[in-house]
């Protein structure tokens, strides 16, 4: 489907300008401490947390990384070298030029930053410890955690009530402050001054996501699974228990999910599976489990968001609010909004999970730091993007049923080694029969992009494409958008698909869909017009996993 052309009356610049601006600015208004700033700072912030007990602190990066703070400062936590609370912006001169990666923050508050070079800073309160400088003393400065983290490249931050934890770009998790419930996992319940890694079940293991409720932490390994340990009084954990556990513990309600990402509230937990479902357990006092009721849950417990599948789970340790939102961009929340309990994901009319927090959640925080991205200027790819199809500065047309598009020989040749030995200087126009329009044309689109847009159905074209043209990585994007697509009634036409191309993780990923919806999927017409052979192997496997047992 072609753009659509711009309003009468509004030139394309003028347009594509006002669509600049609007990314240029982070859209904080929703939060009511940003009404103490000009509109002339707010149009230059890029990065932006509001935390604190009532979300009366705030800290900002501009678009030339300087980094600003506002607010009470309780305990010191805007890291300004006193506890002078201030309603203008004040610059912290030791961070600025910093370039922030991530953020968190806790209940004194204290706060736990890393920047894009991996380096991790702490300030705030530091009664129990949390900022990991080995004393007990507020920080009031921000200031380098260097003990047990030198050549660590931090890439995640979480923190508790009042502990804190770190991942690093190896799959290593470390943690220090607070630990009556055993939530810095050491084993003991005694404080931890300083960062020291979380062994035990993680010794082995690649962490890759990591989240704090108030005094309990959660860790994704790769292979999806999710390991726990700290308070777990309302069940928050997830092990059918209400017992602390003061080392991480696998999950073991989880087996066969596959889970991507973990967030937590001040004692419940969401997770999302690679399936875009949510599951949730702990507290419900105030129905942020979703479930219908305010009764609390130590299962996992599948929460229905629509039919729609979920890319973004949001919690916050500060609050009891849950937030989600859809493939289809749409989001809806659930648990305390505005002290009501909402029992049931409610569709609202948001963008984004952010506003959820903003205008419903007590306190008015930021569950994580807000950003974007400044896009004054086309860099490389964005001008290659924006060539494609462009028949002004093209040299080659490939007709395919019927139509044209156009393309840049050298370009082909550089990114794919098959134009590369079948192109030739004069050829002008090629004729494609082998492949449909959108599938030609979403593979010659990725070769300018790096991306594809296509349903999955028309991905199992581009994936035959692909395995004939050797492009590997493209093989892997299309088992990812088949994944996103995959439901009861096309799951055993990508199975098949999957089988044929010889893609064995999406073929998993599809058998475990399947059996995970077995009766649906059995009563489908694909199931019905299944090949032979492949219904024969499926019976077979399914057998051996247990899916026919009473």
């Amino acid at each position: 489907m072609e753009d659509e052309p711009p309003p009468q009356g509004v030139s394309a610049k003028a347009l594509e300008a006002t669509l600049l601006s609007a990314l240029k600015m982070l859209d904080v208004g929703k939060w009511p401490i940003f009404s103490l700033c000009s509109p002339e700072e707010i149009k230059l912030i890029r990065q932006a947390c509001v935390f604190g007990s009532a979300g009366n602190e705030v800290l900002y990066a501009t678009e030339n990384d300087e980094v600003f703070v506002l607010g009470m400062n309780c305990s010191g936590c805007l890291g300004t070298g006193d506890m002078q609370s201030t309603i203008e912006p004040r610059r912290l001169d030791s961070l600025c030029g910093k370039k922030i990666a991530c953020l968190s923050y806790g209940s004194g508050p204290h706060v736990v930053l890393a920047t894009e070079e991996g380096e991790v800073y702490t300030w705030g309160h530091n009664a129990y410890s949390q900022l990991g400088n080995g004393t007990t003393n507020h920080g009031f400065i921000p200031c380098q955690v260097s003990t047990n983290l030198v050549n660590k490249k931090v890439i995640e931050v979480a923190c508790g009530s009042h502990h804190s934890m770190v991942l690093t770009s190896d799959g290593e998790v470390y943690t220090w402050g607070y630990n009556n419930s055993g939530q810095v996992g050491s084993g003991s319940t005694a404080n931890q001054p300083i960062p020291r890694r979380v062994t035990g079940c993680l010794q082995n293991k690649i962490v890759v996501n990591i989240a704090c409720g108030q005094m309990c932490s959660m860790a994704v390994v790769e292979n999806g699974e999710v390991y726990v340990w700290g308070y777990n009084g309302n069940g928050q954990l997830g092990l059918g228990s209400s017992g602390n556990q003061p080392t991480p513990c696998r999950i073991a309600a989880l087996q066969g999910i596959r889970v991507q990402r973990v967030a937590c509230g001040y004692a419940h937990t969401l997770v999302l599976t690679d399936e875009g479902q949510i599951y949730a357990w702990g507290a419900n006092s105030y129905g942020q489990l979703g479930t219908g009721n305010k009764s609390n849950q130590s299962y996992p417990t599948t929460v229905i968001v629509d039919k729609d599948r979920v890319v973004e789970i949001a919690a916050c340790h500060s609050a009891h609010t849950s937030a989600a939102k859809t493939q289809s961009g749409q989001v809806y929340m659930w648990g305390q909004c505005r002290g009501q309990s909402v029992t049931f994901p409610h569709l609202t009319h948001f963008a984004c999970t952010d506003d959820v927090f903003a205008c419903f959640a007590t306190p008015a925080v930021m569950w994580r730091l807000l950003s974007v991205e400044p896009d004054d200027h086309l860099t490389v790819a964005q001008s290659l993007k924006k060539e494609f199809d462009n028949p002004e500065t093209a040299d080659l047309k490939f007709l395919v049923d019927g139509k044209y598009i156009h393309v840049h020989k050298v370009l082909l040749k550089i990114r794919c080694e098959h134009f590369r030995s079948v192109l030739n200087n004069d050829d002008e126009i090629i004729e494609m029969s082998e492949f449909s329009y959108p599938v030609y044309r979403a593979f010659l689109e990725y070769l300018y992009t790096d991306n594809i847009r296509l349903p999955p159905e028309d991905a199992i074209g581009l994936l035959d494409l692909a395995t004939l043209y050797r492009e590997n990585r493209l093989k892997k994007l299309c088992q990812q958008t088949i994944k996103q697509g995959i439901c009861e009634e096309n799951a055993i036409a990508l199975l098949s698909a999957a089988v044929k191309y010889e893609a064995q993780d999406l073929e998993e990923f599809c058998f475990r869909f399947c059996i995970n919806h077995l009766t649906v999927v059995t009563q489908t017409q694909g199931f019905a017009d299944m090949d032979h052979d492949l219904l024969k192997n499926f019976i077979s496997k399914a057998s051996r996993v247990g899916a026919f047992r009473n």
